[in-house]
Parts: structure tokens; sequence; C-alpha cells
């Protein structure tokens, strides 16, 4: 195959990137906006030893799993990798993604995953668009200008920095597209510049806005390039009328970094927070919070935690005696979510996250829930639980720290060595491993089963519709002979 070759191809498989894959004579190409099932034309713009990058050209005989998709923008944004593929079929794309990691990486036998695999969670369908959209409670949009000079707001289109204009991202809350034209709005009238990468000038860099789906209270963080944004006042008076409106943020973010958020906030009107719910669990939610973004699955995929952890209804027995709490210690805690799920059972949870505002709001929301029973550590989890392990065994004549249950939700990068090691030494009876890549979960689990573990229940939870992107859930139990 050559540059600029034009051929004929079917698409059989998506890509870690939302590209469509498929193989001519054993050479594999990626097309972007292919969906699996397509039969289309493609020219090939990047040649490969062994693969190559091709662009659609025409699609000759669509998938039977195609829909048309929702967004106008779908194509040119890189957000909804595969919103043109049917919701039955991104389910069935995923739990397969998440099947075929476990069989290729973790050597989980098929027969094993026959029998422990669960049906995929998915999300239920929109009544009106006919699939999973409007889901997300946080949005972080770009602020640059048009070739007028007028100011925008949108999204990055894929693997650049050019931002496609969009107000009304069907992912997002619909809220978010009066707030982003109030502001751009305000920016006309009182002519204040957007940031530029290049020059390092301009004030205005993203918005964020957070919404919370139970309380139905709004946060709004601008994210500027400057100590403060004039007119401010001004901004916020509009931004107040907006029902639910509770708290109008700046963020300083002065770097030279496509990083979006800087470490410091100010208050311009309203509360520093919003306040959330999951299940019957409240949440505090700053702008730097980590908190998930999609509560309607979040809530299922906690109560999968919880019922994995195999302490769901010790609430009764535990309360009335401290001693008998299972110890949980739940790694890469965040703000203390999952925590306080288990917290609610009657656990002694112990949850630790390198982030330290993240862990001044776990401790708040274990105080608003009247929760006693949760402590949580600053520190690397490879770093915290291990020390407690050696300083256990010291204090206690070299007998070493138990867990019942350990809970982890690593990055996407999954957990360190010693990290696992630690975690075996601990001889729990269960691991409940939450992970947003099925390809280092797997990794992970190979380690455990290798020590002692084996792998007793797995589901995929789709918290992300319309993106390449899956949670998957295991329960790994401690071997009995």
């Amino acid at each position: 195959m050559q540059k600029n070759d034009v051929f004929e191809i079917e698409i059989t498989d998506i890509g870690v990137n939302g590209e469509g894959i498929g193989k001519i004579g054993g050479y594999t190409v990626f097309v972007k906006d292919a969906v699996i099932g397509d039969v289309i034309e493609a020219k090939l713009m990047k040649a490969k030893k062994n693969y190559g990058y091709a662009r659609l050209m025409k699609i000759l005989c669509p998938s039977p799993d195609r829909v048309d998709a929702v967004c106008p923008m779908a194509r040119k944004c890189g957000g909804c990798q595969i919103q043109e593929m049917s919701y039955e079929k991104q389910l069935a794309f995923k739990e397969k993604k998440v099947r075929g990691n476990l069989i290729r990486i973790g050597g989980v036998s098929k027969e094993l995953l026959n029998h422990i695999m669960e049906p995929i969670v998915g999300m239920e369908e929109s009544a009106f668009l006919g699939a999973p959209f409007y889901y997300r409670n946080k949005a972080q949009f770009p602020i640059g200008e048009d070739k007028e000079g007028n100011p925008v707001a949108g999204f990055y289109a894929g693997r650049t920095h050019s931002i496609i204009p969009n107000t009304n991202c069907v992912l997002g809350v619909e809220v978010n597209e009066r707030v982003l034209n109030l502001i751009l709005d305000f920016m006309k009238e009182y002519k204040i510049k957007p940031y530029h990468e290049t020059a390092h000038e301009g004030i205005i860099r993203h918005v964020l806005i957070r919404y919370g789906f139970r309380t139905k209270e709004i946060m709004v963080c601008l994210v500027v390039n400057g100590d403060r944004l004039p007119h401010s006042d001004v901004l916020a008076g509009r931004l107040a009328e907006i029902e639910g409106m509770t708290s109008v943020m700046l963020n300083v973010n002065k770097n030279r970094t496509n990083v979006i958020l800087g470490d410091k906030v100010k208050l311009i009107w309203g509360k520093d927070h919003i306040t959330d719910y999951i299940g019957d669990v409240k949440y505090q939610i700053s702008p730097l919070s980590f908190y998930q973004v999609n509560p309607v699955q979040t809530e299922k995929l906690y109560r999968l935690a919880v019922e994995y952890a195999g302490v769901a209804g010790r609430e009764g027995k535990c309360a009335e005696m401290a001693a008998e709490r299972p110890i949980v210690w739940d790694l890469y805690c965040g703000i203390g979510t999952i925590s306080l799920f288990l917290a609610k059972e009657g656990c002694q949870v112990y949850g630790v996250e390198v982030v330290p505002r993240a862990i001044e709001d776990a401790r708040n929301n274990a105080k608003i829930n009247g929760l006693g029973n949760a402590e949580f550590f600053v520190g690397k989890a490879e770093e915290v639980l291990p020390a407690y392990y050696e300083e256990y065994g010291r204090k206690h004549s070299g007998k070493g720290a138990h867990a019942d249950v350990i809970v982890v939700d690593p990055p996407r990068k999954g957990c360190e060595e010693a990290l696992l090691k630690t975690m075996v030494d601990m001889e729990p009876e269960r691991i409940v491993y939450v992970s947003c890549d099925s390809a280092t979960l797997s990794r992970d689990v190979k380690y455990l089963r290798e020590r002692g573990y084996e792998l007793e229940k797995v589901r995929a939870v789709d918290q992300f519709p319309h993106t390449v992107h899956v949670e998957t859930i295991v329960l790994i139990q401690k071997k009995t002979s």
C-alpha cells in the first residue's frame, strides 16, 4: 500500500481513538468516521510498514448499525468518536473490548469469562433522541475567536487546538448553551479578548460548567490569564439570573500550558461550591474537585462496588460494634465518592488520594454525611499503603496489617507493582478493581491471579455513551486453597 492509493475496504473493528479498522491482504488501515460493518472507499493518507491511516471518501454500503449523528459537529469535534454507531452496537463493542483485553493481556480463559462476565450496564435511552444524551454534569469549553474577531466557544477538533464552535453539545446539559451565549455576548460587549496560546495574550481561556443533576445547582468557573476579570460583577449579575445558578468563580491560570485549570480560585458571586447526590450520599463539589461526570451511571457503578465488596446490609450490626466493622482501603479515592458509599454500609474505610484538595473535599463530604467511620490520607497510593504496612509490622512484632477488602480505582496507567505486592501481602478476602482502561486492568489482574487470587466477577459499565471509553469493575477473590 502506498500513500494516495484509493481502495475499497470493510470495517471490522474500532481503534482506541474511535477510528474504524479494516484489513487489505493483512495490511491494517485506520479510517476516521467509519463504523463496524461499513464497506467504504478510502484514500491512504499516511503509510507505515504494517499499517496506515486513510480518509473516508465514500460509504459504499453502510453498516446495518450506522445511524445519523444527532450533533451536526460530531465528525469535526473530537468528543463523540462513535456517535454514528447505534447504541446497541456501541455496548456490544465495549463489552467485546473488555473481554478481549482480559483474554489477550490478562490470560483469562474464554471458559472462565463465559461463566463470570455479566452483561454490560448500559444507560437508559433518551425518549426523544433514541440514545443516551445530555448526561454530563461537567463541561469545559475552550474560548477563542473566529476570523472576524468574534469570541467563540466550542471544543477542540481531534488531535488539534483548533476550536470547533459549538455551544450546544448534546452530551452536556442544556443550560450550558445559555451560559455560553451569555458569556460570549458579555465578551463582545466589553471587548474582552479570549486567550491566544501562541502570543500568551488575552484573558478568558476556558469556561467550566458544573451541574447538579439532583439539586439543579449550577457552577460557572471562568479560567483566566490574569488575577481578575474586568466587569466580572456585571457578568456575575447576568449569570445569577439563570435559575439554579449557585456559584460564579474565577480560576487563575497564567502559565504557558495546555493544562486547563490553575491552582488558585476566586469567588465572584454565590458559594464556592455546589452540592449534589449520588444515591443518598451528598457531595460538595468545587471547581477543582474530581467528580464522575455521569451521575446516573456512577450510581450504578458504585452500587456494584458495594455488592462486589460483600459489605451490603451490614450497617446495623456494625453500628453496634465498631470492632466488627469490615476494614476497607479505598485507593485513589478522589473526593471520597466510593469511600462514602462503603462507609454508609458500616465499614471502617481508609481512603488514599494524592491530591490534597480532594482529600479536603473527602473529609468534608464525610462530615456533611455524618460518617465518622471514614478516614482519609494524602499521598500516592503506591507509597502510603506499603509504608502503612511496614509501620504496622514494626509496631506489632512483624504481624502484617490486614484488610478485609481493598478497592482500587487507579488512573489510566493502572497500579504500580509495589502497590499490587502490598495488596497481596495484606491478604484481603476481596479486591474490587474499578478501571477506566481495561488493558492496564487486565495486566494487573494477571499479576494478582498469579499470586493467590482469582477473578470472580467482571462487568463493564457505560459511563461515556458515544465515546470509545468504558469503565470496568471486577471482583478478585482470595483462593481458599
